[in-house]
């Protein structure tokens, strides 16, 4: 609890996977990345209530042993590939509620494919939220230059080539790019407002807090290899 506020801490992490079969389980560096989650809760002394959100017994049966609560199953029209955060959130928030008898003001979506995420990230999630008064705040890195819309190019059915969007033909030198950035899947921290009244996860008025460092949102084996050589080259400090 912070401030008067309590918060309540949601993994989402269903079973099924197209990528790597039950990848919210696959182990990085010997640890499955839903219990790095509960590792990383534990930590944060924010967050009141931590529950995994999932279909999937041996998920479930991970998550705990990592300190991740699993009180509920999400139902099977919440477990598909093309099922949005909000409604899982939404989910997970009135099941906790009605179970605990009482009213989060704070959710904070923690994914497991993220796993280089450190308990300060979480932290500093919450309490930006707070002191700003902002509806969610998203946690974010800067994109690389070379990825950056205006580089980015379509390759139409026939082989044809040409700009993603047309004004990136104007682009000379990377110095003309308006920084952009994406999700680094570290933390999202909401509003229980912005989740039941406005209905999204990005509410009127979102914050980013601009993470500095390497982070990598796990859809691929290459990915998992990747996070294992950043951790096995991480100095003492970091």
């Amino acid at each position: 609890m912070l401030n008067g506020r309590s918060v309540l801490a949601v993994c989402p992490a269903r079973g099924g996977s197209k990528g790597i079969l039950l990848k919210n389980i696959r182990p990085i560096a010997g640890v499955p990345m839903v219990a790095r989650v509960g590792h990383v809760v534990a930590q944060v002394p924010e967050i009141d209530r931590a529950v995994v959100s999932t279909d999937h017994e041996e998920v479930a049966a991970v998550a705990e042993e990592a300190g991740l609560a699993a009180p509920f199953r999400r139902p099977p029209e919440l477990s598909g590939d093309r099922v949005s955060d909000h409604p899982v959130l939404v989910h997970a928030l009135s099941e906790m509620e009605r179970l605990d008898g009482r009213l989060y003001d704070i959710i904070v979506m923690l994914q497991p494919t993220s796993p280089l995420r450190a308990p300060e990230h979480v932290s500093q999630s919450i309490r930006m939220l707070i002191a700003g008064k902002w509806d969610a705040v998203w946690t974010v890195s800067k994109t690389e230059s070379k990825a950056h819309p205006l580089k980015q190019l379509t390759v139409a059915n026939g082989g044809g080539l040409s700009y993603y969007d047309s004004e990136g033909k104007r682009i000379i030198a990377r110095q003309q790019l308006e920084p952009v950035y994406h999700r680094n899947g570290i933390s999202y921290a909401f509003t229980r407002s912005c989740l039941l009244d406005q209905q999204t996860i990005m509410g009127e008025r979102t914050g980013a807090l601009v993470l500095d460092g390497e982070f990598v949102s796990i859809d691929t084996d290459w990915d998992c290899r990747l996070v294992e050589f950043i951790m096995g080259n991480a100095s003492p400090s970091a």
